[in-house]
Parts: C-alpha cells; structure tokens; sequence
C-alpha cells in the first residue's frame, strides 16, 4: 500500500513525526522551511506518487509540524541536522535516495559536499535547494508573517507562480499548520541576537557550499519565476556538481514540485529508477 500513513518515533528524547508509504529502496524527504510547512503540504502531491515501487519517509524536520518544538540557540542549524541523521539510524535506512525541498534541500546539498555527511544518501534530488537566497521583497513578504490567513495567503504568492494561492483550500493547511503551538517561534527564533553578538543574517550572504566535492548523482529541479533565488542559480550550480542533469520549469515558482507535481513526480522517478541515477 503507498497510502500515507502518520507515525511517530523518538529520536535523542524527541517525539519525532512522519509520513510513511510504500514499500521498496529507501526515500526520504526533506520538507522546506517556512512558516507553513511541514512535511506533509511540503509533499502532499508527491508521497503516494513516490510510493510506488518505494519506501518514502517523510519526517518532520525538529521544530516543524507535529515533532517537538525544541529550538538550540548554541548549536542552531546544526542541532536539526544532527536530529535528522540520528533520524535515519533510528529508522534503520542506511542507505537511501534523498530530496530535499528548499531549506531542506540546501541543508542536504551542504551535507552532501562536506568532508563527512551525516546523512546515507545513494543520490538526491534537489527542489529550489542551494544558491544564494537574496533578501529581497519577496523574503521580506516572509519574514513579515503576522499568523493571519491573508498573510498566508502572501506568502505563498511570492512562493508559487501559479494562482494556487487564489483557493481558500490550498492556503487552509499553509495556515492550520503556522498555529501549531511553537510553530511561529521556532521558525522566527534564528532572527534573534543577543546585544553583544556581531551582527549576522539567514539571508543575502554569499553561497560558499563546495558543489564540486558532491559525489552522488544529483537531479536539481528548480523554477525559472522563482522569487527567492537569483535568475539562472540553478545552471550555475549544475555545472559545479560533477554528476547533475538540471531540469528548469517554466513557467514555475519556488516549488515545482507543489505546481508542477505531475510532471515532477515523472521526471523524480525516472531520475530515482535509472540505473545509474542519471
């Protein structure tokens, strides 16, 4: 059955949730970093497609949707990675393919190209993940979240292209899931800085991830409308990363996979089912 199921499993004392289906080689998938998000309206259009011919693993990244809201200011980004990787070892996946969405898929790229990854990844897709994330209006649109319904309806605008954000229905679970006790503080925590502290930004700083140390094969996915990343990053990264075939949706946001699931569910799988990634 590829019908997702909800689960839960403590990992480092955590109540840690996720989205299971299918049966087969392991998926698992790294949801985006908003206030909106969580694993599944990351990648509801995608696990039961997915699921076909594959175990898809769909966690809750720490602080987002129904995993505990714990935020460390020491150890910040870190201490989410960490999370994730004792993740996989709790799940018993030692090896699998990894897409990440966004934060998810830049948090992935960055392990990918560092000496020492914490996470099993045999190949990875990546959806709007990497690059230099400017802080333009559209982040600052972001950043600016009130907890209202026609906020949400804001920000996804400047996230998707297409006028998905005219229904209700589509922003109602955006929405539900920013009120999730915790949810607004987590993801507004790392804009705090104590008096003292030098001063230091989530956004507009220089991309320096190593792409040419990637060693896995890789499928970067991304929009050619997007909003929150420069005009032609992803060739730009494509090029670095030894093993990538770059597949640019036009016209698409931030989310290709959210607004162009059809077509991205195909092109992932093809991706995932070659035999040699590529």
């Amino acid at each position: 059955m590829n019908t997702p199921s909800s689960r839960f499993v403590v990992v480092d004392g955590i109540r840690t949730h996720f989205w299971e289906a299918g049966d087969g080689p392991a998926v698992v998938l790294l949801h985006a970093g908003g206030y909106g998000e969580n694993a599944w309206n990351s990648w509801s259009r995608n696990i039961a497609a997915l699921g076909v011919g594959h175990r898809v693993v769909a966690p809750d990244w720490l602080g987002f949707g129904r995993t505990d809201k714990l935020r460390d200011f020491a150890q910040g980004n870190q201490r989410m990675l960490d999370h994730m990787g004792h993740f996989f070892e709790v799940m018993a996946i030692d090896e699998a393919d990894v897409i990440g969405l966004s934060m998810g898929g830049t948090f992935l790229v960055k392990e990918m190209a560092s000496p020492h990854p914490r996470f099993p990844v045999r190949r990875m897709v990546l959806v709007s993940g990497g690059g230099f994330s400017p802080l333009n209006e559209a982040r600052r649109v972001l950043q600016e979240y009130d907890g209202s319904f026609e906020a949400m309806r804001a920000q996804l605008q400047q996230v998707i292209h297409a006028p998905l954000w005219d229904d209700d229905d589509f922003v109602r679970p955006y929405h539900e899931a920013s009120l999730e006790p915790g949810q607004w503080e987590f993801v507004s925590a790392p804009r705090l800085r104590a008096p003292f502290a030098p001063p230091r930004g989530d956004f507009g700083n220089v991309d320096d991830t190593p792409y040419e140390h990637v060693s896995v094969p890789t499928l970067l996915t991304a929009g050619a409308q997007d909003k929150l990343r420069e005009p032609g990053y992803a060739l730009a990264i494509g090029q670095r990363i030894p093993r990538c075939d770059v597949v640019v949706y036009d016209p698409c946001g931030h989310c290709p996979n959210v607004e162009r699931a059809a077509e991205w569910n195909a092109g992932a799988l093809a991706f995932l089912d070659a035999p040699d990634g590529l």
